[in-house]
């Protein structure tokens, strides 16, 4: 599409749905909620409240048969229904945002990818921490080569949930594409690709820390990128202190930084992209230096509304899509790579 109005369509209304997605597509200029699916009636109030706009339908198939009505479908629902949705927006001749992770498998991922390049229509994943205002700061520091040639990246993302709640993220389904290597690893990896491009081999210890628990709860993966980079990921959700975020070592210097972008708990307080989104206060900033010299950093200001920016971009203009779905489907080869690892207590070499 050239010119006028991307009118949107949301599959699901829980936390993806209302936090994150719904937020970044109002304020996205030229953008319009014009369908929201949810079959709770708690959370249809909620979105006839918060998009008085937007007309609130109680299944997907309602949404269908309006499909002429919009151009863009985002799928916000349950893992297990990603790629079902995808291709029959992509059948409906819609363009389609999909949540992490993109889909249970890498072959799953490759087709509808491939499905969306037969029909000329935009599909993308919803990576939106590629956005985020420390990884934003790392890609600058790396820009201005403040750390020299780097040779190690660490990077965690870890949660304090002792007690499992209900949800795909614990489902045992594989279908449902639950557990940590899922959730929080396919937001790493996916940094670690970005910055450091294509892996050669895969190592990775995967666990079951919490008692009664189906799926793993806290993962370790080492990537060597072919860069000569080697990324150590940590992710869980049984980790009683987890402040360390980022550690980059280079030849140079390291940059250190503690603590999670703001983003995602602004979006849950309500607060809505505006001036000042996603600035950081300087007692949060991070470090750059070496042993007992350290200067403080900005961080850069947090932009997730950049992501729907660059989706309104490829379809308006043709630019590329925010994130590549091959990304995503390189990203789920080596989730699947790390758990044949931990299986076999072996490297894994990618082809």
């Amino acid at each position: 599409m050239a010119e006028g109005e991307i009118r949107v369509g949301l599959i699901g209304y829980g936390l993806a749905g209302a936090v994150f997605h719904a937020p970044l597509v109002a304020a996205t200029e030229g953008m319009r909620l014009a369908i929201v699916v949810t079959g709770n009636a708690e959370r249809a109030e909620q979105a006839r409240r918060e998009h008085s706009g937007a007309d609130i339908v109680a299944s997907a198939e309602r949404l269908w048969e309006r499909a002429g009505e919009l151009d863009l479908v985002v799928v916000a629902s349950p893992n297990v229904t990603h790629v079902p949705f995808a291709r029959t927006a992509l059948e409906n001749g819609l363009a389609a945002v999909v949540d992490k992770p993109f889909a249970a498998t890498s072959a799953e991922a490759q087709g509808l990818a491939d499905e969306a390049r037969r029909r000329n229509l935009l599909l993308s994943v919803f990576q939106n921490r590629r956005w985020d205002g420390d990884f934003l700061t790392v890609r600058r520091l790396l820009a201005e080569g403040a750390l020299g040639d780097v040779h190690r990246f660490e990077s965690r993302f870890e949660r304090w949930r002792p007690v499992p709640k209900e949800g795909w993220r614990e489902s045992g389904d594989p279908a449902e594409a639950g557990g940590t290597l899922y959730d929080l690893g396919s937001h790493l990896i996916d940094q670690a690709l970005v910055l450091w491009g294509p892996v050669a081999r895969v190592y990775a210890e995967v666990d079951r820390r919490r008692p009664g628990v189906q799926v793993d709860d806290d993962a370790f993966v080492a990537l060597e990128h072919a860069s000569g980079v080697r990324s150590h990921l940590r992710m869980s959700a049984a980790a009683p202190e987890h402040d360390l975020r980022f550690r980059v070592l280079g030849s140079r210097a390291a940059y250190l930084k503690h603590g999670l972008d703001a983003q995602e708990a602004a979006l849950r307080e309500g607060t809505r992209p505006g001036a000042g989104w996603g600035a950081e206060p300087r007692e949060r900033w991070g470090r750059l230096g070496a042993v007992d010299e350290w200067t403080p950093v900005p961080t850069e200001p947090g932009a997730w509304p950049a992501y729907y920016a660059g989706v309104a971009a490829a379809m308006r203009d043709g630019a590329p899509p925010p994130v590549d779905p091959a990304d995503a489907v390189q990203g789920l080869r080596i989730i699947e790579a790390a758990r044949r690892s931990a299986a076999e207590c072996a490297v894994i070499e990618l082809q």
